[in-house]
């Protein structure tokens, strides 16, 4: 098992990648929406045909269809088991329609030594098909255990965004609370969007990546904060919705209650927040978030 560090600074040729409105209903449906009231604020984002409501995609839908840019194999061999999500940023230049198509390439911007365990950080750019204009761009780091001791760097060089979401929450209590309860079944619902990573479905599989069961995916812990930002922070408005980032820090299982907490930091940096999401145990699932409104 090994990362090849040669690979950083490769560019992907440019991939398309197509939606449709159905498959941003299955996202939506996948990260909750529509669980606390099926026919209420969220109709927007879980249907195509009601009266008077017009469709509209959830945010973090981006890291669906902004995935799939062809560097995989470029960045060397490894146990698929070993591999965890690290942390994942979007930022978005628009509202995602119901219906497109992109044109995707991937970037390997680093990769780092941790010793035990190796860290690879992928940029995917995403432009709309038709008009070449910028759609959306995410940002995907992966944490790979028994990867490390090939020699490169140990960490990514700073920049005020990661210095940001990196400092302590504010003292005070969050300005905003949501709780969301997710089902038994998530894992099973969400990978119907693509992610197949038996992980998060097989028994076995589980049990030789270290865990006592299927997880429930980073990326679907990732959307149910997202959906408390997009109302808290933008007023369930999704063309306000700008940039989001956040540090995976421990598992979150399924039929696990999410509780997200949000704080405005506007003051400090204009239309800023950051956040945090814990489950019903205490434990912080995601950490070091910040999210900032669309300028």
């Amino acid at each position: 098992m090994a990362l090849n560090p040669d690979a950083v600074g490769s560019t992907s040729e440019p991939v398309e990648r197509s939606w449709h409105s159905k498959d941003a209903l299955l996202y939506a449906l996948g990260v909750g929406a529509g669980a606390l009231d099926p026919t209420g604020f969220e109709l927007d984002l879980t249907t195509e045909n009601s009266d008077g409501v017009t469709q509209r995609v959830l945010p973090t839908f981006t890291t669906i269809v902004g995935q799939g840019g062809g560097t995989g194999s470029s960045i060397g061999d490894f146990d698929p088991a070993m591999l965890v999500h690290g942390e994942q940023s979007i930022r978005l230049h628009g509202e995602i329609p119901p219906e497109g198509t992109v044109a995707i390439t991937t970037t390997v911007a680093g990769m780092y030594d941790k010793g035990s365990a190796g860290v690879v950080v992928l940029e995917s750019d995403s432009r709309h098909a038709a008009t070449g204009e910028p759609a959306f761009s995410i940002r995907t780091t992966l944490f790979i255990r028994g990867a490390g001791g090939f020699g490169g760097p140990r960490n990514p060089e700073g920049d005020a965004e990661s210095e940001l979401a990196a400092q302590p929450l504010p003292g005070r209590e969050p300005d905003e609370v949501v709780t969301y309860a997710t089902r038994p079944d998530q894992a099973l619902l969400y990978r119907l969007s693509g992610d197949r990573n038996p992980l998060h479905s097989d028994p076995t599989f589980a049990k030789r990546a270290g865990f006592d069961r299927p997880i429930l995916h980073g990326l679907c812990t990732y959307g149910f904060t997202g959906r408390a930002l997009l109302h808290t922070a933008c007023g369930s408005d999704p063309a306000r919705f700008g940039a989001m980032r956040a540090r995976f820090s421990k598992p979150t299982m399924p039929g696990d209650t999410l509780t997200i907490s949000v704080w405005d930091i506007g003051d400090a940096v204009p239309g800023a927040y950051r956040f945090r999401t814990e489950t019903q145990r205490g434990e912080t699932v995601i950490d070091a978030g910040l999210f900032t409104l669309a300028g």
